[in-house]
């Protein structure tokens, strides 16, 4: 039976979280060389490499099934030593890595954490609710906002709701582009507001209208809030939330101009399996926040 070094998982979770082994020789109070012996000789017990030494490192897919058992340790030696310590003595901070979708961010996730308070702390790592769960299999998060049903190995998952996109677009662009309705022949043509590159739901509602790939021109703009303001403006159209268009924008400066053209997004909540205090609270947080949603 193989006998795992928790300081060398340390070791190893920290090069991963800091990025470099220098940064996290900083984060552990030791030195880079120390890091660097301790992960080699984690390597060396398992026979396989565990990073791959780019910058910022990365795990190989065998230091992801570590770096998962590297944190799901540290969480539970935080719960038990939490439980140990006298309830009047104050704990260092805990770090709750969550991963979470920008339109999730932007309107109702927020709220939820602010009911948890320290000593627990969140690294948030915010990405498309499509690749939230990869995060999780990663080993980089312990619980996502995700649009995946299917429970990641090791982890539960619970429905939150579902969010609502509209296509919108600001009034002046919309009688410019769609004057005679969301016609095929428009949407081909009408400049587009896009998230990021993995943002699907522009192309899931043209290929719903249209039966076939539409390439329109497309403006790349990676900020929520940011993303509505250039669709206000009338840089392009756009699928906006209802959530983020009640909060974040004019109602008379935006419409909607395609009444049916709605696309839903399934929400879930999937965190680890552990018996862990600090994920117990977040999650029964996350779970009221959402019946925002639908």
């Amino acid at each position: 039976m193989m006998n795992l070094d928790l300081v060398q998982l340390d070791a190893l979770a920290a090069c991963v979280s800091e990025g470099t082994f220098d940064a996290a020789a900083r984060s552990l109070h030791v030195t880079p060389s120390a890091v660097s012996q301790r992960v080699k000789a984690l390597e060396t017990s398992v026979g396989r490499v565990l990073l791959s030494r780019s910058k910022p490192v990365a795990p190989t897919a065998s230091g992801e099934a570590l770096l998962r058992l590297a944190r799901q340790i540290h969480t539970l030696t935080t719960d038990v030593v939490r439980e140990l310590a006298d309830a009047d003595e104050p704990g260092a901070s805990r770090v709750l890595p969550l991963a979470v979708n920008a339109d999730s961010l932007a309107t109702w996730f927020l709220p939820a954490l602010t009911a948890i308070g320290p000593p627990v702390v969140f690294d948030i790592h915010r990405a498309d609710q499509e690749q939230t769960a990869e995060l999780l299999r990663q080993g980089t998060v312990m619980a996502a906002v995700t649009s995946a049903a299917d429970a990641v190995p090791g982890c539960s998952v619970r429905r939150l709701g579902v969010m609502r996109y509209r296509p919108c677009a600001a009034a002046a662009f919309a009688g410019e582009w769609f004057s005679r309705g969301a016609t095929v022949e428009a949407l081909a043509h009408a400049p587009v507001v896009v998230f990021d590159r993995q943002d699907r739901l522009q192309d899931r509602y043209l290929q719903r209208r249209s039966r076939r790939a539409l390439h329109p021109p497309r403006h790349f703009v990676p900020s929520s809030a940011d993303y509505v303001e250039a669709v206000r403006l009338g840089l392009g159209w756009g699928m906006l939330p209802d959530l983020q268009v009640e909060r974040r924008a004019a109602g008379s400066e935006l419409s909607c101009f395609d009444e049916k053209g709605q696309v839903d997004v399934r929400l879930y909540w999937q965190q680890w399996r552990l018996d862990s205090i600090d994920l117990k609270r977040v999650a029964a947080a996350v779970l009221d926040a959402a019946s925002a949603l639908r």
